[in-house]
């Protein structure tokens, strides 16, 4: 029943993969990271809530699942993800560094300009990428090596990173599934980053957590993934505020 929902579910993805997701578009200029950041996580958009400690910046660097497709800004992962941590009492400022569309490759080639663009180095980033390479084919190794660079570019900054992991339906093949679906842990364990294996682990068995494209989650998917990921990302955060 998995495989066959995992499978309804990337059917839908392929069909519009050349426009929700945007595979055919080019590669997202610097400027649309820029865009992105700061979209959605204004503090005036937030409800009143008591904070501790020191300000903790997060950088959502990721796709359309980070970008919030179809959703209002404040609704986004990172707009959610950015009030949960707050109600918990954690000073959390989280930056939407969301591009529909991109896969490693484009994230790669963008993430050295959002970072400089921060004015604060961020003290976490969260690097959600990949979806994109799976729709397009493109060879795990590829995706492996540009995952590989985005980390260590990361970590030259002193940046920690939480990589948050996809994975391949099985009609991918089982030798596609085991290279896609293993790079991310095979990455966290050589580089010793945090990883929370597939982002959509708590939503992608139940269809009316997706939108009708089947591919981007709704409000609730967004919010179940929120509270799904909540404790892995305090965790990542350095010094956390307990």
């Amino acid at each position: 029943m998995q495989n066959r929902l995992w499978s309804i579910i990337l059917s839908g993805a392929l069909a519009l993969s050349l426009t929700a997701c945007g595979s055919n578009a080019p590669d997202s200029a610097p400027g649309e990271a820029g865009a992105a950041e700061r979209s959605g996580t204004n503090d005036s958009d937030l409800p009143e809530v008591p904070v501790m400690g020191p300000e903790k910046r997060i950088l959502a660097f990721g796709n359309s699942l980070f970008a919030g497709y179809n959703v209002a800004p404040e609704d986004s992962y990172p707009a959610k993800l950015q009030r949960a941590l707050r109600a918990q009492g954690i000073n959390a400022q989280v930056y939407n560094a969301g591009v529909s569309g991109d896969t490693t490759a484009a994230g790669r080639q963008r993430l050295a300009f959002a970072l400089d663009e921060q004015e604060t180095k961020p003290d976490l980033a969260i690097v959600e990428l990949g979806g994109n390479d799976l729709l397009r084919g493109l060879s795990p190794e590829q995706s492996r090596e540009n995952l590989a660079a985005m980390i260590e570019e990361l970590q030259s900054r002193d940046i920690d990173v939480l990589l948050m992991g996809m994975r391949a339906p099985p009609n991918y093949g089982p030798e596609y599934q085991a290279a896609f679906d293993g790079m991310y842990g095979e990455l966290a364990k050589k580089y010793g980053v945090d990883l929370y294996p597939f982002f959509l682990e708590a939503i992608y068995q139940d269809p009316s957590l997706f939108q009708s494209d089947r591919i981007h989650p709704t409000e609730d998917g967004i919010e179940r993934l929120v509270e799904a990921t909540l404790e892995t990302v305090v965790s990542a955060l350095p010094e956390s505020v307990e």
